[in-house]
């Protein structure tokens, strides 16, 4: 969590109840979708999104000749969110059928050349949760292709021919082989990693680890991305393991936890009962591990009238806060953005300026918009963070930004001012002068 200190900040955005009017040159979301303070706030409550999560590893090693190495593990996308089947009821309202409000895929390679690239029809399969499930078990890439790095690309669309969108991958590094140098303690890192078994070196035997109705299983088409963590050897008195730092070594004691779900497997390390010293394995104990990547892409069009296509989905990766007085700025730095994206700050539409692709800037609302009024030791009020287009169309993020009141009282000033005519119009009096936007901003994620 950043912390920032601002003070004072001006009365930016002082709304009515009653919203003002706008110039027909306003390119305010308000006038030109039909959203409203209402509409989103009951987003916010229900939070209708639809997201789509991409599994796939960070190498990919090169097929020669005729020979097809199918990437492993296979790369896999997850569909979850109450959002898609309210955009199939709506499909069926307008007067499809079951047949065509199905959501049907393609997954390739990138293709920045003219060459001709294979993809592979995805078929979607439900799965526990309300969540669906498919994977390309068949995708390769050939030695006709000279690339040192690629990405993958899935494209969505319902079976009535209308298109959801493009979404791609991260960046896939392209091997020869698997390297058989140990890894550097300078290049060791904490990501994901997947786990794959192979008896006797068939490739039709091959298990990948996953994990279903909270229990891991070995499976031959869908796996998870794990977390590597070293833990103590000692059990607490409740029998549980403890997390400790470190690097991993050979006789470590290890837990496997999956990102998605948070279930763990029991530590790993079995001695030998002849040898202490040494670990007792089986073939079937023997797992190839690989380094993962996963990237997930949420929006909402329940409050959207769409044209076109959700892609590219705009992300938000920093923020920082500009200026102080009576201005203060937001700059927001992500990917995907354009002039037709508009920050909002929980409900309030924020005063949005788009520099590049890759930052935006907007004015921070005044917290009054909020909390109708703002006076010594309030409550905190944290709102999250969204980029909406122009057309409705909803981009959740993980950030959310927070109005601290200071919890000092107010100086008193030099010159007595004009007594009011109540005790209310005099708390509100200095409240306004002292207090109204003496306030610490957090932003976390």
């Amino acid at each position: 969590m950043d912390e920032f200190s601002l003070c004072p900040i001006s009365h930016l955005l002082n709304l009515p109840d009653k919203e003002p009017a706008k110039s027909k040159g306003d390119q305010s979301l308000t006038t030109q979708s039909g959203l409203s303070r209402d509409s989103v706030s009951q987003y916010l409550q229900l939070r209708p999104d639809q997201s789509v999560l991409i599994l796939h590893a960070k190498v990919a090693q090169k097929s020669y000749g005729n020979e097809k190495r199918f990437f492993c593990p296979p790369p896999c996308v997850y569909l979850s969110g109450l959002g898609w089947k309210l955009r199939q009821d709506h499909l069926k309202a307008s007067g499809f059928g079951d047949s065509s409000c199905r959501v049907c895929g393609y997954m390739g390679l990138d293709n920045t050349g003219s060459a001709q690239v294979d993809t592979f029809k995805l078929t979607f399969e439900d799965q526990p949760g309300g969540k669906r499930f498919a994977c390309a078990k068949a995708l390769y890439i050939s030695d006709a292709d000279k690339r040192k790095h690629f990405r993958l690309v899935l494209k969505l669309f319902f079976s009535n021919g209308q298109e959801i969108g493009s979404f791609y991958s991260r960046l896939i590094k392209v091997i020869s082989k698997p390297s058989q140098k140990k890894q550097s303690m300078k290049n060791a890192d904490r990501s994901k990693v997947s786990l794959f078994n192979r008896l006797r070196s068939q490739t039709v035997s091959t298990r990948y680890l996953a994990v279903e109705g909270g229990a891991f299983v070995a499976s031959a088409r869908q796996w998870a991305a794990f977390t590597v963590t070293l833990v103590d050897e000692q059990q607490t008195e409740q029998g549980e393991y403890s997390l400790r730092e470190g690097y991993v070594c050979y006789g470590c004691v290890l837990q496997l936890i999956c990102t998605v779900t948070g279930v763990a497997l029991p530590p790993m390390a079995d001695p030998c009962q002849k040898d202490p010293g040494r670990e007792l394995l089986n073939d079937g104990s023997c797992w190839t591990i690989i380094g993962t990547e996963t990237v997930e892409y949420t929006f909402s069009e329940s409050l959207a009238c769409l044209q076109t296509a959700v892609t590219p989905i705009p992300v938000i990766s920093t923020l920082e806060l500009n200026g102080g007085g009576h201005v203060a700025m937001l700059e927001i730095h992500g990917e995907s953005f354009g002039p037709h994206l508009k920050v909002w700050f929980g409900n309030v539409e924020a005063e949005t300026m788009f520099r590049t692709p890759k930052s935006m800037l907007c004015v921070v609302p005044d917290v009054s918009v909020f909390s109708g009024e703002w006076r010594w030791l309030r409550r905190p009020i944290t709102v999250p963070l969204s980029l909406i287009r122009l057309d409705g169309l909803i981009y959740s993020s993980n950030f959310t930004f927070t109005y601290t009141p200071e919890h000092t009282p107010p100086a008193q000033p030099t010159a007595a001012p004009e007594c009011p005519a109540d005790s209310d119009s005099l708390i509100d009096s200095i409240h306004q002068e002292f207090t109204r936007t003496n306030f610490h901003l957090f932003m976390q994620s």
